[in-house]
């Protein structure tokens, strides 16, 4: 059943594979170059170690093509010449000893810079994941994410393990054994390659067929994760609304264009395999013919044919290796093609070249002429102008759309205006590097989240290095510290998954004492108390005087309880500032802000 006819029902999840679907093809092509950087880049500190491998693996090559020379002079004259058979013998074991040897110390070399190369890629891309701006984590979903982190890097892992032996061992032996088999006998070189030109158009055909297949593979692959990651991390709401049957039938169609995929894949193997063994095996039949009857004749020896047997085979048996490499090959490229897309992402809210040192601020904050918008031609803010003194508690209040968090986001610099400036004390919040910005402006939102571990690991993390008794002490000014040590383990108490042991508002009260351990200069609440139920939004308004005193604060809150604490209001529409001033006097001025105080009020009653 194809996903196409389902169309018309499209839920939230399936319309963001079927965006997915759309991003993956469009990886898939057309990132050569920056492949090739990044592989560059990641053998860069291996060159000598592979060159020594590379060396290794030749030895191992010329060993291998030794040994049929020796059974060709085993068998025309060590089988009547003691003095021929035991050197012969000789030479044949050193060439098994040093395929031996050449294999481990192969294996253990290329194993030791693989797993190198392969470390290095995945914190190469770890940290380019952390450092890319909230824009871009908002259009690159989890899914996508992990399939670059675990599919592709394995993919790319494939390729790094085997993929150096099996080109230098096949190419080795596929040049060496025709150079020698020309000097054992011309005549019957010459009845073998007429092998080659079949063989070279069926590898020919396989490397492109196989190329779209793998493509299509890794394509499949990737949204296969990808609607199981966005199910599963949606699978409160799945339940909630029953929509198991439906995520179900998106699962299916999902799973079945993958195996599909791979069922096409798998039938181009069904065809070059048995192709390659079948020209390889009539390339035998017409060499043993030929020597049949130049022996007859006595101009071609037992041992010469049985050489270009053993040659033959070991001519086909690399090209077999080399079917199954370039499967690899195609997945792995088309693996490294996608991790290479997002290495290649501009961060668009990176570090300047030369930052302005800011080692403490007093937290003023102004917006001069901010034009921004997350759609082209659709603004958000039209040209906002705007001053918060240093030590003021602002709160911004509006419609939906208003543009209250995009003014938090472009202060705490998750996106940068497209014109006018964001500034810090006077400095533009761009020319700060981001431990600074970080250092001086948070955010806290309803979303924050409480990572796996204890309830004192999560307080600190506002600031690692804190020792237990600041931690308390922030948890304290909060008012956490009581529902804290009721916990059976009190700050060492296990969160549990994304913070699954506490309560919503439990969660925010850790929050908060994560802010006020960091101690920023601004803080920026974005629907920070939405979450509490009233008694508990009480005891944080109580501790907000604590948590806000000395510092620069920027509320935004639909409960206007929280709003009655600020300095100065902000009423805003569309971008725009139209009403200003303390929440007594807008109350009284009987304009906006008034209107929604009254609503507020009345949905109390």
């Amino acid at each position: 059943m194809g996903a196409d006819q389902h169309t018309p029902d499209l839920n939230p999840t399936w319309r963001g594979v079927k965006h997915e679907i759309d991003d993956e093809r469009d990886a898939s092509a057309g990132l050569r170059a920056p492949s090739r950087r990044l592989l560059a880049m990641l053998v860069r500190p291996w060159r000598t170690w592979l060159l020594i491998l590379v060396g290794v693996v030749v030895v191992e090559a010329a060993a291998r093509l030794v040994v049929p020379v020796l059974v060709r002079d085993v068998l025309d004259e060590g089988l009547t010449d003691v003095d021929v058979l035991l050197p012969a013998l000789g030479w044949m074991a050193v060439a098994i000893v040093v395929q031996v040897i050449a294999r481990v110390v192969f294996l253990r070399a290329s194993g030791r810079i693989g797993n190198a190369i392969l470390l290095d890629l995945r914190r190469r891309l770890y940290r380019k994941f952390q450092r890319l701006s909230i824009g871009f984590h908002d259009r690159y979903t989890s899914g996508r994410a992990v399939s670059r982190m675990t599919s592709d890097v394995e993919a790319v892992q494939e390729l790094v393990l085997q993929g150096l032996d099996v080109v230098i061992i096949a190419a080795l032996t596929i040049l060496g054994s025709s150079v020698i088999m020309l000097t054992l006998d011309w005549r019957l070189a010459l009845v073998a390659f007429l092998s080659y030109p079949p063989l070279l158009l069926l590898m020919r055909w396989f490397a492109r067929a196989s190329t779209r297949a793998f493509r299509a593979v890794r394509t499949q692959s990737a949204i296969v994760i990808v609607q199981f990651i966005e199910t599963m991390t949606g699978i409160k709401a799945v339940q909630a609304f029953r929509r198991e049957p439906r995520a179900a039938e998106i699962f299916e169609d999902v799973a079945l264009a993958y195996r599909d995929s791979n069922v096409r894949a798998m039938r181009i193997f069904a065809r070059a395999m048995p192709g390659i063994q079948f020209i390889g095996n009539l390339g035998i039949v017409l060499v043993v013919l030929a020597g049949g009857y130049l022996a007859v004749g006595g101009t071609v020896s037992v041992g010469t044919m049985a050489a270009f047997v053993l040659y033959l085979r070991m001519f086909f048996d690399p090209m077999q290796d080399l079917s199954q490499f370039i499967s690899t090959l195609q997945s792995a490229l088309t693996a490294l093609e996608k991790i290479a897309g997002v290495m290649e992402e501009d961060d668009d809210v990176a570090d300047p070249a030369h930052p302005v040192a800011l080692p403490e601020a007093r937290g003023e904050v102004r917006f001069d002429g901010v034009d921004f918008s997350y759609v082209p031609d659709v603004p958000v803010l039209p040209g906002l102008d705007l001053a918060i003194p240093a030590g003021q508690t602002v709160a911004l209040v509006g419609t939906t759309g208003a543009g209250k968090t995009t003014i938090a986001k472009l202060i705490a610099r998750f996106y940068d205006p497209q014109a006018g400036a964001v500034r810090l004390d006077g400095v533009d919040v761009r020319e700060l590097d981001d431990a600074t910005l970080r250092r001086h402006v948070t955010l806290l939102t309803q979303e924050n989240f409480i990572f796996a571990g204890s309830i004192a690991d999560n307080v600190a993390f506002g600031r690692p290095g804190a020792t237990r008794e600041e931690v308390v002490a922030a948890a304290r000014a909060v008012g956490a510290h009581t529902f804290i040590e009721a916990m059976p383990d009190g700050f060492d108490t296990d969160t549990g998954k994304r913070g699954s042991r506490l309560s919503a508002g439990q969660r925010q009260l850790v929050a908060f004492a994560r802010v006020v351990l960091a101690d920023p200069r601004v803080l920026i609440l974005d629907e920070a108390t939405s979450s509490l139920d009233i008694p508990t939004e009480r005891l944080v308004q109580a501790a907000l005087s604590t948590i806000l005193a000395d510092r620069t604060a920027i509320i935004i809150a639909h409960r206007l309880s929280t709003v009655e604490i600020a300095d100065r209001v902000l009423v805003l529409s569309h971008g725009r500032v139209v009403e200003d001033g303390a929440p007594s006097d807008l109350i009284a001025g009987g304009g906006r802000y008034a209107d929604l105080h009254s609503a507020w009020l009345a949905s109390l009653a």
